[in-house]
């Protein structure tokens, strides 16, 4: 299903909760929205279902207006936080509820029962209760129940809120290579960076009732457009006065340009490990934290704490010991712009670790 929305608006009382909302979506892509909490993201995926009304704006499905369209004739299937199962019922008859409803033949609900118990691994769970399944497995009864009826389109809630760490994990997985095989269109919210960076084709970054920014993962996480979305996205140092680092001298203090630093921008180790010694700076180690495939190093530099990250593999640093840091690109933005500023002294052979 191809989605079309144009300026849309949602107030609650006085909180103006969407704000000019405006995105489409390709058939069969998988987006997450993403965002912090009360940013908005559920009222969006709320009003695409059908759920609840909206003040202005359209929605469209293959071109189709379907602003005044009920849920039931959307051709959405929604998957709750909460999975809201039917604790009287069965797995099996969980499933088949949508179908039921829609007064599907019983042969045939039987068949696409089974059909769906078999794609999501739930095989021999048909006759237990959702008491009876763990948190991971009512989630999974949560998907089937929502993809019986075939939907154009399927809408997701924080879908793996309610599980703990290590299922979550796993599903994150499961439903990324579910969705493949079902080829249907998709758009989950949630407020974890890692979840939506693992699952998702594209991401959305919602704040304050606006689309910051929409793209892949990797360009979001490469190109922020807006100091929101850099911030947001991975780890990182946000300073005032870059210009007091070595190589971005020219940066005017007075400009209102502020500067983030992504612990993958930055080089911390001992004199011998640089090329080019010449090229980095004096730094002193404040905190080492074991992060189980690498070190997260936090360096005071020049008055500034800095962020990285330092392999293993290599000789261990101790807190309160100096070492060269080495700092190649940042991020600057001011009211004006953004960009990605390059370390200057990278215009002579550039110092590599070794």
């Amino acid at each position: 299903m191809h989605i079309e929305v144009r300026n849309l608006n949602k107030h609650f009382g006085d909180f103006h909760a969407v704000k000019d909302v405006s995105f489409e979506i390709e058939k069969g892509h998988l987006i997450g929205l993403l965002g912090p909490s009360g940013g908005g993201k559920t009222s969006i995926l709320r009003m695409l279902a059908g759920l609840e009304g909206l003040d202005s704006g359209e929605i469209r499905f293959h071109g189709k207006l379907v602003n005044a369209l009920p849920p039931q004739e959307r051709g959405i299937g929604f998957v709750f936080q909460n999975y809201a199962l039917f604790k009287h019922m069965t797995v099996f008859d969980n499933i088949a509820f949508g179908l039921k409803v829609k007064k599907i033949p019983h042969a045939k609900v039987k068949s696409r029962v089974m059909e769906l118990v078999e794609l999501t691994g739930l095989k021999g769970f048909e006759k237990r209760y959702p008491h009876q399944l763990s948190g991971g497995q009512r989630q999974r009864v949560a998907f089937a129940r929502a993809l019986a009826p075939e939907p154009q389109l399927l809408l997701l809630d924080e879908p793996f809120a309610a599980i703990d760490a290590k299922i979550r994990q796993e599903l994150r997985t499961w439903l990324r290579d579910l969705i493949e095989r079902v080829g249907i269109t998709s758009i989950f919210v949630t407020h974890d960076q890692d979840e939506a960076i693992e699952v998702a084709d594209e991401i959305m970054i919602i704040n304050q009732g606006r689309v910051e920014q929409k793209g892949t993962p990797w360009d979001i996480y490469k190109e922020p457009k807006t100091p929101f979305v850099a911030t947001f996205i991975g780890e990182s140092t946000l300073i005032d006065h870059i210009s007091e680092l070595k190589g971005f001298e020219e940066v005017k203090n007075d400009s209102g340009t502020r500067a983030l630093i992504r612990p993958e921008y930055i080089e911390v180790g001992h004199e011998h490990e640089f090329i080019l010694a010449s090229a980095t700076e004096a730094g002193i180690i404040r905190h080492l934290h074991f992060r189980g495939s690498e070190w997260l190093v936090e360096v005071e530099v020049a008055g500034h704490k800095l962020i990285t990250y330092r392999s293993l593999e290599k000789e261990t640093l101790s807190i309160g010991q100096e070492v060269r840091v080495l700092v190649h690109r940042a991020y600057l933005f001011n009211e004006e712009r953004s960009w990605i500023m390059e370390n200057r002294l990278k215009d002579v052979p550039i110092p590599i670790m070794i």
